[in-house]
This record gives structure tokens, sequence and C-alpha cells, in this order.
């Protein structure tokens, strides 16, 4: 099945496969098919509209030059896959670091304790995160354990801990 034509089957995201047929070969090169810009193999190459001009006159309709429905429906094929392929470039450059502020292993219920322990102290949360110089959006989130999905850091938890004493590390 062709590649691009589904997104993502036929010869794999090894980037030895043609780009409309499927076949795998070593010998790709690029080719305008359709409208889209793809690697292509030997077979496939006659394909390639820039190597016969545009052929205007039958990929195009009669009533003032719009693609045909078959280009137009190529050229979205080929957005997609491309748009689907997405770029890494920015993690090779930046790399990631977990390590930088590790969110701990926590006590099933953190959140139910830091609120309790919170309002046990007479503490708002805004009074709170004010206290601990942080966000209150981040307290909230550890009262309503959702630490995880808003990124709070360890440094935090620690924070909660020392100040509210409390427990909320699994160790």
């Amino acid at each position: 099945m062709p590649k691009y034509s589904t997104g993502g089957g036929g010869g794999g995201s090894d980037g030895e496969s043609c780009e409309l047929c499927g076949r795998s070969t070593p010998k790709l090169r690029r080719a305008n098919v359709a409208g889209a810009n793809l690697l292509v193999c030997p077979d496939c190459a006659p394909h390639d509209d820039s190597r016969h001009g545009k052929r205007q006159s039958s990929d195009d309709d009669a009533s003032g030059g719009e693609p045909s429905r078959k280009k137009r429906a190529a050229q979205r094929q080929a957005k997609m896959y491309d748009q689907a392929k997405g770029d890494a470039k920015h993690w090779e450059k930046e790399g990631t670091n977990y390590e930088k502020d590790r969110l701990p292993y926590l006590v099933s219920g953190y959140g139910g304790v830091v609120e309790q322990a919170r309002q046990d102290a007479g503490l708002t949360a805004e009074e709170l995160a004010d206290e601990l110089e942080t966000d209150e959006k981040a307290i909230l989130a550890v009262e309503q354990g959702r630490a995880t999905r808003a990124g709070v850091g360890g440094s935090l938890i620690r924070k909660l801990e020392e100040r509210l004493d409390v427990a909320l590390v699994d160790e």
C-alpha cells in the first residue's frame, strides 16, 4: 500500500521506502507527483511531473486552471504525511534533563494531606504560595493530586513537607 496514502503504512519509517508504492530500496530520488514532493523508487520515477514539465491541461480543470480533485487530494495527503513525521531537531540540540528537579514518588492521597495540613496551619493556598515563593497554581495542583501533570518539581514537595510538617514522599 502506498506510504503517503495512509500516513504510516507501507515501508515504515526507515527512510528507505518509496513514498508512492512502499517498495524498499536504497535508490530513492525526489519527485513531484501531483504536487506532492516525495521520495520515489526508480519504478515510480516516471510519475515525476517535474521531469515532464507541468501537465496543466490534464491536471487542471478547464474552468480557470484550478487543480483537479485528484491533485488536491494528493496534496492534502502529502501535507498530512509531512505533519505526521514531526521534527525532533530541538531534542538533538537541547537534549533533555529529567534530573533537574525530579518529582519523587508521592504517597497515596498526598493532595488531601497537603490541603488538610494547610488548613490546619490556618493558611490559604495563596498565602502558602507566597511564603514558599511559588505560584498558587502549583500549590493547588498538589492539593488536587495533579503534581505530575502540572510539572511540579521535587523542590516544592520538599518545601511543603518541611513547612507543613507532613510526609509526602513514598520511600
